[in-house]
């Protein structure tokens, strides 16, 4: 089984007198979901493109796309996972999802579009929740004699200023716009799943995450293998993987200057931490 960026001479040789098996276009989609591009992130400004080229390929049997993902967004993952099911319908693909590390919240989101999801036994699956984070440093800042000033128009305008007490008013907005985003994860989940999961709603959809493998008893995943076992038993040894990846274009310089390195820097640690929660 060849793996190639463009399909490559010999690969089209094969392929022009009839000779190899079929070309499945394989995109990676592997980091945090983030409506900012920069590498590691994913969103669907950047995802859209190797979608649209993935699914141009006529002769594909199948699209496969491999996961790896600690989630995000909940915005860009929706909108990734529709424009993989719009292309699947618009070009009567079968697409196959491959989850390597992890297929968590976000991640899961996009996986569950797939016709199959296939895991690896050891990797992380489900996460179907939302979370809101964040700290408070109103005690602090009165230690250090710093006075608060603030002045909105709209009462609800402050709600989650960390220099600010908390409102119960405050609290039961946020609660139900998490409800809400939730609702939206668990329609999503068992219009694409539907009879194949196992558990209860109460299980589900609490949050948490499981192994691959208890994902298969639970009927979040529908196999437990890897891209090149799975493809090469489905389509023959001879199957060519063709990896779909961003065109070369200029090189992007390093941001300078000290605002910039501190804005890498707190995001590197944002995805540290998405990454951690999971143990990985």
């Amino acid at each position: 089984m060849a793996i190639t960026n463009s399909g490559g001479l010999s690969g089209w040789f094969k392929r022009l007198f009839g000779r190899g098996g079929p070309v499945i276009p394989v995109v990676r989609l592997q980091g945090v979901i983030a409506a900012v591009q920069r590498p590691g992130r994913l969103d669907i400004a950047g995802v859209g493109p190797l979608l649209q080229r993935a699914f141009a390929i006529k002769s594909a049997p199948a699209v496969a796309i491999v996961v790896n993902s600690p989630g995000g967004s909940p915005v860009q993952s929706r909108l990734i996972s529709k424009r993989i099911r719009d292309l699947a319908d618009e070009h009567d693909k079968k697409v196959l999802v491959f989850v390597e590390d992890a297929a968590a919240s976000g991640g899961y989101f996009i996986a569950v579009a797939g016709d199959e999801v296939i895991a690896d036994p050891s990797s992380i699956v489900g996460s179907i929740g939302v979370i809101f984070a964040g700290f408070g440093f109103v005690e602090a800042i009165g230690k250090l004699g710093i006075e608060r000033r603030v002045h909105t128009a709209g009462k609800s305008k402050s709600t989650l200023d960390p220099f600010l007490p908390e409102k119960p008013s405050d609290i039961e907005r946020i609660e139900q716009l998490e409800l809400d985003v939730h609702q939206v994860f668990i329609n999503w989940v068992k219009l694409r799943r539907g009879d194949k999961l196992k558990g209860t709603d109460d299980e589900l959809f609490t949050g948490e995450y499981w192994s691959g493998m208890r994902g298969l008893g639970l009927g979040l995943v529908d196999a437990i293998g890897d891209l090149h076992q799975v493809l090469r038993e489905r389509y023959g040894k001879d199957v060519s993987l063709k990896l779909i990846e961003p065109k070369r274009g200029l090189i992007s310089l390093p941001s300078l200057g000290f605002s910039a390195l501190t804005r890498d820097a707190v995001t590197a640690v944002e995805d540290r931490a998405l990454w951690s929660r999971l143990g990985l």
